[in-house]
C-alpha cells in the first residue's frame, strides 16, 4: 500500500510538471519555434546521460555476470540506435507543431487539445490491424464536441484558429510517437531510447534554429528558466519519476493520474499567466477530459483477466 501510494504521488508529481511546462513552452515561444524546442529538448537528453549511468551501475550489481554474445549486444544496440532515432524524429515534428501552435493560443487550451492524443492512439492502432473497443467512438464524439466548444466561439462559422489547429495537429503527431515507442520500447532499455530521442530531436531543432530563425543569444539567456524548466524537469525528471513510479502503480490508476496533465495545465496558465476561459470552454474542457479519461479507462475482459492474475 505505501509503494502504490508512493507511486501515485509520483505520478501526480509528474503530471503536474508536465501540465505546467505548457506554460514554459508558452513563456519561451518568443525565442522561435525551432530555437526553444531545440535548446530545452537537447538538454532533456543531457539531463538522462547521468540517470542510465546511474541505472547502468545499479545493473551490474545485480546482475556482475554479463551472458549475452558480442552479436546480441550489437543486434540491441543496432535496434536502440534505430528507435531512439524513430522516435526522435515523431517527437521533433510532434513537439515542433505544439510549439508553434501555443504562439498562438492558451496553454491551458494547448493542454486540452493535446490530451487527445490519447483518443487517436486507438483509433490509429486500426491501421496497424488492431481492435478498437466500441467505447472509443463515443471518445472520439466526446473529444470531437469538447473541442468544438473549447475552438469555436458562440456565432462563429466552423474553423479551427491558427494556433488550435497546430496543437490539434501536434496531437496526432504525438500519436504517431506512441505507435513508435510501443513498437520499440518492449525491445530495447526504455531510458537509453528515450536519451537518444530527446538528443536526436534537439539537435534536429538546433540545425534548424539555425536555418530558419535568427536566434538571439541574449533572449536565450533571458528565456533561462522557461527552457531548463520544460528541458530538465518535463524531459528529464518527468520521465524518469514517470518510470520509477510505474514500477509499483496500477496500471489504469496510472493512466488516470497522467491525464491530469491537461487539468494542471489550466490551472498553472490561471496562476501564472493570468489567462481565463469563458464557460463554454470550460464545458469543451470537461468533455475532452471526459473522453480522455473513459479511453483510459480497462475493457471487461482486462478487469476480468487483472482478477485473475
Amino acid at each position: 500500500m505505501n509503494k502504490r501510494l508512493k507511486s501515485d504521488g509520483l505520478l501526480f508529481l509528474t503530471a503536474f510538471i508536465w501540465g505546467s511546462a505548457f506554460v514554459a513552452q508558452k513563456v519561451g515561444a518568443d525565442i522561435g519555434t525551432f530555437t526553444y524546442n531545440g535548446i530545452r529538448t537537447f538538454i532533456g537528453g543531457l539531463v538522462l546521460i547521468p540517470v542510465i549511468l546511474v541505472l547502468d551501475s545499479m545493473s551490474r550489481k545485480k546482475h556482475p555476470v554479463d551472458t549475452k554474445t558480442a552479436e546480441e549486444k550489437a543486434a540491441e544496440k543496432k535496434l536502440l540506435i534505430i528507435g531512439g532515432l524513430c522516435c526522435g524524429m515523431a517527437l521533433f515534428i510532434a513537439s515542433t507543431l505544439q510549439q508553434y501552435g501555443i504562439n498562438f493560443t492558451t496553454a491551458g487550451k494547448a493542454g486540452f487539445i493535446t490530451s487527445l492524443y490519447a483518443v487517436i492512439v486507438p483509433i490509429m492502432s486500426i491501421v496497424l490491424g488492431r481492435k478498437v473497443r466500441p467505447i472509443i467512438w463515443l471518445c472520439v464524439l466526446l473529444g470531437a464536441c469538447g473541442l468544438y466548444l473549447l475552438c469555436i466561439k458562440q456565432g462563429e462559422s466552423f474553423h479551427l484558429q491558427v494556433g488550435d489547429l497546430f496543437v490539434l495537429l501536434c496531437a496526432f503527431a504525438f500519436a504517431v510517437h506512441i505507435l513508435v515507442i510501443d513498437y520499440f520500447s518492449p525491445k530495447c532499455n526504455g531510458v537509453k531510447m528515450s536519451c537518444i530521442q530527446f538528443l536526436f530531436a534537439g539537435a534536429i531543432g538546433i540545425i534548424c534554429m539555425f536555418i530558419f530563425e535568427e536566434p538571439n543569444l541574449m533572449m536565450i539567456l533571458g528565456a533561462w528558466k522557461p527552457i531548463l524548466y520544460a528541458g530538465v524537469l518535463s524531459c528529464g525528471v518527468a520521465y524518469t519519476l514517470q518510470i520509477v513510479a510505474q514500477a509499483d502503480a496500477d496500471p489504469t490508476e496510472a493512466s488516470l493520474i497522467l491525464c491530469l496533465e491537461s487539468v494542471f495545465s489550466v490551472i498553472t496558465g490561471a496562476i501564472v499567466l493570468g489567462e481565463s476561459m469563458p464557460l463554454r470552454g470550460l464545458l469543451g474542457c470537461c468533455l475532452i477530459f471526459g473522453a480522455v479519461v473513459i479511453s483510459q479507462l480497462p475493457s471487461r475482459s482486462d478487469r476480468l483477466q487483472a482478477k485473475s492474475n
